[in-house]
């Protein structure tokens, strides 16, 4: 990882942080010296994260919450900002991924996609914003995916348009709430070496993949988390709405 200034004295939280992408963002947030909240649905699975943070002397703690649900959300963020004096930063990285073709996708998972990828990162995003308001700085980055600009790899119809939903999100945030000192980006990662892309693809189909691609490899968790780090940063402060590709050029726009 290159050298990222500090953020000592800012609070993060990280959701769906419990294993993959999440995770490493939160374990290089906390390099830099946040403070890190890590949300995940699984308590348990949250507070091995914390663990592994608190373990490097780091400060954090774990929350487990549902992001599609607005109490669970508002609570989270009203304990983060009571125990870390404020809430500066917000990584939405809660997703989940089905590879269902249209004709099989039923209500209640085409539902449970959209919530969790994009109701999930508007509710998020709508419960830090006083704090960060209030403290005339924040920093949001939500994940999306190549998927939002294109088509899934992996997953079905309800990923990509939930992942699109989260571009559209983020330019009409951002152009809100720039006059408050907040900044609203997206990430857009490709096919990256995950415990969900691992769980979703066979291993045949997964170097498949990676062999078609200009850089000829998946993309690692670590390399996501940088980009993400660098836009929570006072250096990326002139960057607002915009949508980062990070696919070894898989999508090249």
């Amino acid at each position: 990882m290159f050298e990222l200034e500090t953020l000592k004295g800012r609070t993060a939280i990280v959701t769906g942080a419990g294993q993959g992408i999440g995770r490493i963002v939160a374990r290089t947030l906390a390099g830099m010296d946040a403070r890190v909240v890590v949300n995940d649905l699984s308590e348990s699975t949250a507070e091995c994260t914390a663990r592994e943070l608190r373990s490097f002397g780091a400060e954090s703690i774990a929350f487990g919450a549902d992001v599609t649900d607005a109490p669970a959300v508002q609570a989270m963020v009203d304990w983060a900002a009571h125990a870390f004096e404020g809430v500066h930063i917000l990584v939405n990285n809660a997703g989940v991924l089905y590879p269902t073709k249209v004709v099989d996708i039923s209500e209640e998972e085409w539902e449970r996609v959209i919530d969790v990828n994009l109701k999930g990162t508007f509710l998020c995003s709508q419960a830090v914003l006083p704090a960060m308001q209030a403290a005339g700085w924040g920093r949001i980055v939500n994940l999306s995916s190549t998927a939002g600009k294109n088509i899934s790899t992996v997953g079905g119809a309800h990923y990509t348009a939930a992942k699109a939903g989260v571009l559209g999100f983020t330019r009409h945030l951002a152009r809100e709430v720039a006059r408050y000192g907040i900044t609203v980006n997206a990430v857009c990662p490709g096919l990256i070496d995950t415990e969900m892309v691992r769980s979703t693809i066979d291993e045949d189909r997964t170097l498949a993949y990676a062999e078609s691609f200009p850089i000829p490899r998946l993309g690692r968790p670590e390399e996501v988390a940088d980009l993400v780090a660098f836009l929570t940063t006072d250096r990326a402060a002139y960057i607002t709405g915009a949508s980062l590709d990070i696919n070894g050029g898989d999508l090249m726009i």
